[in-house]
């Protein structure tokens, strides 16, 4: 049986006036229905960029998927025409975006901003729209939502932002939501409660997850299964148990290593961090792109 979603040997580049800058390059993995798959690495590494590849969300010009398959439902996207697209996005797939308050229209309220998708992907009239959002906003924990409904998105707090956001991605009951660094701007305690949140959601209503973080103390909670990028490929895949258990690669240990412990015995521990900076993707080193800041490498 196929997997909800495979990409195969996806490349999406950027074309600027210093070079080619290949932000994904030759990336392949799979989605399961009802998994909750993570995607980690430092920033840069093309986390973000092939999220929004799936979407095909990419500004062109300056970039583009110049090679691979991104099949949904055995449909591959990358073929797929800008009418279809309309159609499976926020409908089939749905995104959650880093920053709540640039994703929403600030001069639409919250509740315009549900029903509108609704409306059109559902075929909803205004009265059936409001009532379901309602009961959107009720299941991401928004009290009073018949009259927050009415409210603009200056009137929330971040967290809550950020719950209308999922709110907004679960409208159309979708086999996929990805959400990408959806807990960057919010503190530790409300991105406990957003995390579970979605992984709750996720179980209730059968929607595979890819959550995109830097955090691995994110996937370790919350994620089936890991996929580790470095420099726009994958640099290693396990489930989360494996991940933490026997790391293969030397980047994964050295992301492992640079995160503060709680389980630590000694009181004063300074963090390992990774020497360097990320390559430049313009211009990748031969060979392995992390080796130059590896300390297992050999001349």
């Amino acid at each position: 049986m196929a997997s909800l979603l495979e990409v195969k040997n996806l490349a999406t580049h950027f074309f600027t006036q210093e070079g080619v800058v290949k932000a994904v390059d030759g990336v392949s993995y799979n989605v399961e229905e009802g998994e909750v798959v993570g995607i980690v690495g430092e920033s840069g590494c093309g986390k973000s960029v092939g999220a929004m590849s799936i979407m095909r969300l990419v500004s062109s010009p300056p970039g583009r998927i110049v090679d691979g398959e991104v099949l949904f439902e055995g449909e591959d996207l990358v073929k797929a025409d800008d009418d279809r697209l309309r159609d499976i996005r926020g409908n089939r797939i749905s995104m959650v975006f880093q920053e709540p308050m640039t994703s929403l229209n600030p001069v639409l309220t919250v509740g315009r901003q549900l029903t509108e998708t609704l409306e059109l992907h559902m075929n909803m009239n205004k009265v059936e729209s409001r009532q379901r959002a309602a009961e959107l906003l009720e299941m991401v924990g928004i009290p009073d939502a018949d009259r927050r409904l009415n409210d603009y998105p200056h009137q929330f707090s971040g967290g809550m932002r950020q719950r209308v956001m999922i709110a907004m991605a679960l409208s159309c009951d979708p086999k996929l939501i990805i959400a990408d660094e959806p807990t960057t701007a919010l503190d530790v305690t409300i991105q406990a409660q957003i995390l579970e949140l979605m992984q709750d959601l996720s179980k209730e209503l059968g929607t595979a997850l890819i959550i995109i973080t830097h955090n691995l103390g994110v996937v370790a909670r919350y994620a089936d299964r890991v996929i580790v990028m470095y420099a726009g490929k994958i640099v290693e895949t396990a489930s989360a148990i494996d991940l933490y258990q026997k790391p293969q690669h030397p980047y994964t240990l050295a992301l492992l290593n640079s995160v503060p412990r709680l389980d630590s015995t000694e009181t004063r521990v300074r963090l390992d961090a990774i020497d360097g900076l990320p390559p430049n993707l313009s211009d990748l080193p031969a060979g392995c792109s992390f080796a130059p800041r590896c300390r297992f490498a050999k001349d």
